[in-house]
């Protein structure tokens, strides 16, 4: 029988734990109150409106590398000039195609938008012209917004012609719309406009349909089992994680922070966690567009004088090996999710005087499930779940402890849209959605066993590919590591390690899974060596192209 709980706890005021005895509860303190407190059925603009109003409209609310600063103010009134130019040739409720960068441009568009009562599907830039084509019929939509700059600097003029000669399902061509040519018809006109709807923003905004259960954004999936599907996230869906967000980590997170915001926000993590939550809590939040940019990004840091960073595990350890002395000194809570954070990526920090808060989510949940806090903060686990978070445990053969992790909540999506039934969205059953990983939970902390499809079953027993990576990473922390199970005609699975180790030598990972008691069944039957790990822009790595680079190379040592 499957395990239910709730993180859900008593609203009303309770005497602190004592918290040597139980440090979960002590922390969890109060946190469902202010949860409970929160005004939850908003819109995406509304809240934007509601955190101008709480925090001050002349605040700084977005800021980027190109000095595109906008307060609040600016924020709304840019939102409602743009959206209004947008949506023209669209219906209320229709989706828009959104391929930009993260700069203060995407903000106002994506707000824009909402603002207007449409929804924006936001493309990944990096997924290629057959997966971008793919989520813009599966949207559906018939317009993408864009800009000839970054169309030009990222080099994506392959993309553009692509979606130009890709006819739509009724035959009518995909309207490629750039920014550029849209802000050259703002005039006066269109201004007076924009400042007349933003004293009645709130009523303009409720007047073109769009409310906290109607969807907000869709996302898509990288496409790596068949086409994208499309992540249908609602205004309730977004504003609630960003509040579960700020209510676990009361204290900790305040409106005198600056975000660094470097993750895409065709990413959910990028989107909410790095964008959204600070913005509806008043923090500033600075964006850059490529997390890539190891050196330059430290710099900012240092320059803007950064108190918090969301980031993956790889990019955190580039920033931290190419950081000068001081470049991350103003950061004090670092919050990793998508990946495994790794043992030397925690050194790195902890040596720079900042501990790593890892995290978990899914897109489907927008994104974040659970994350750790400072009190609490338990390598190995990703914390605690947020508030108003339920979870279920289905049993899974094989496997000892723990089970299969189904969650339940305010965050969770509204359904996928699948390419063969475009614009059609089927919600998770009953609201749960099996978010396809393999958790045990201890104390009230989450561990990540491994995704379910991560298992390999050798010799009748079954291995976790994430702890095959683990064992690698203890021998070799500075290299990136990838297991990769193929079929055995006698063990029914084998296991290939796909390694940047440019070194790395099978008798030694043997040897060190004796040293340190890992079983010999952990140590992969033979090594290939790569000259880099193939990564995602959202900074995942790119198992699909891991996989195949193993099952095309004769090179196994």
């Amino acid at each position: 029988m499957a395990l239910e709980h709730t993180a859900h706890r008593d609203a009303e005021p309770m005497e602190a734990p004592h918290p040597e005895t139980d440090p979960v509860e002590a922390v969890y303190k109060n946190i469902n109150k202010i949860w409970t407190n929160q005004p939850h059925d908003l819109t995406l603009f509304e809240a934007v409106m509601a955190a101008a109003k709480r925090y001050g409209y002349d605040k700084t609310a977005v800021d980027d590398p190109e000095r595109n600063t906008l307060t609040y103010k600016r924020l709304i009134l840019a939102s409602l000039i743009l959206g209004a130019k947008l949506k023209k040739g669209t219906r209320p409720g229709e989706a828009i195609g959104v391929l930009l960068p993260n700069v203060s441009g995407l903000v106002v568009t994506v707000l824009g938008l909402n603002a207007n009562g449409r929804i924006p599907a936001l493309l990944n830039f990096t997924a290629g012209p057959r997966n971008i084509i793919s989520a813009v019929h599966t949207a559906p939509t018939s317009k993408v917004v864009t800009s000839r700059r970054f169309i030009e600097t990222a080099k994506l003029a392959n993309v553009i012609d692509a979606l130009e000669k890709a006819p739509l399902a009724d035959g009518r061509k995909i309207e490629i719309v750039y920014l550029e040519d849209v802000r050259a018809t703002i005039g006066i006109a269109a201004k007076a406009m924009g400042f007349v709807r933003s004293l009645r923003a709130a009523s303009y905004h409720r007047s073109t349909g769009m409310r906290a259960e109607k969807p907000a954004a869709i996302l898509f999936t990288s496409g790596t089992e068949g086409a994208p599907k499309g992540v249908v996230l609602s205004n309730r869906n977004l504003v609630s994680n960003a509040q579960q967000i700020i209510s676990h980590a009361d204290g900790f997170l305040t409106s005198d922070d600056t975000v660094l915001n470097p993750l895409p926000m065709f990413h959910s993590f990028g989107l909410t966690a790095g964008t959204l939550m600070p913005l509806t809590q008043g923090m500033r939040v600075i964006l850059y567009p490529s997390p890539l940019h190891y050196r330059q990004i430290p710099k900012l840091i240092r320059q803007k004088k950064a108190t918090v960073l969301f980031a993956t595990d790889t990019f955190l350890q580039g920033y931290a090996r190419a950081a000068d002395a001081d470049d991350l000194a103003t950061v004090r809570f670092v919050v990793a999710g998508a990946e495994r954070i790794k043992d030397e990526t925690r050194r790195l920090w902890n040596a720079l005087g900042t501990d790593i808060q890892e995290g978990y989510g899914a897109t489907e949940c927008s994104p974040v499930i659970a994350c750790n806090l400072p009190p609490i903060n338990t390598p190995g686990s990703v914390g605690p779940l947020l508030p108003g978070v339920e979870y279920r445990l289905e049993p899974v053969e094989g496997i000892e402890g723990g089970g299969r992790l189904f969650v339940r909540g305010p965050n969770v999506m509204l359904g996928y849209i699948f390419a063969n039934a475009p614009g059609v969205v089927v919600p998770p059953k009953d609201g749960w959605h099996d978010t396809g990983d393999i958790v045990d939970i201890n104390d009230g902390k989450i561990i990540i066993k491994g995704r379910a499809k991560r298992f390999a079953k050798i010799g009748g027993e079954m291995v976790s590919l994430a702890a095959v990576e683990a064992l690698a990473a203890g021998l070799w922390p500075e290299a990136q590591h990838v297991a990769v199970n193929i079929p055995d005609p006698k063990k029914g699975e084998q296991l290939i390690l796909a390694t940047d180790k440019q070194d790395a030598e099978r008798s030694s990972l043997a040897a060190y899974a004796r040293e340190t008691g890992f079983p010999d069944l952990w140590v992969p039957r033979a090594l290939m060596v790569v000259g880099a790990i193939p990564v995602l822009g959202s900074g995942k790595v790119d198992l699909p192209a891991t996989i195949k680079m193993v099952e095309q190379s004769n090179s196994l040592n």
